[in-house]
């Protein structure tokens, strides 16, 4: 894994539909951003720099139904950084 984050944050997704509709849905979500993913075939690594969104809407369309956050976090192996969750969104980020 390359070190070009110094602030890395992102979640670790269990890989399959759900995984690959996440990312697509976060490169979105994060317009501006270098979205890194490393793929280790049974997971996903997914890193962003300091701060990562990923809105339900935005992965309700990028998956072709509806969806709760609540299956995502079954998916999320781990993550970087510091997480908040609501029914709308789920977010990384780095606070120091």
């Amino acid at each position: 894994m390359t070190n070009k984050f110094e602030n890395a944050v992102g979640p670790v997704l269990r890989s399959g539909e759900l995984a690959d509709a996440v990312i697509e849905a976060i490169r979105e979500d994060n317009p501006g951003q270098e979205v890194e993913v490393v793929d280790r075939q049974a997971y996903l690594r997914v890193r962003l720099e300091r701060e990562c969104v990923l809105r339900r809407e935005t992965l309700e369309r990028c998956l072709g139904r509806p969806i709760s956050l609540h299956q995502v976090e079954l998916i999320l192996g781990s993550f970087a950084g510091q997480i908040e969750t609501t029914e709308h969104y789920i977010r990384f980020y780095l606070e120091r």
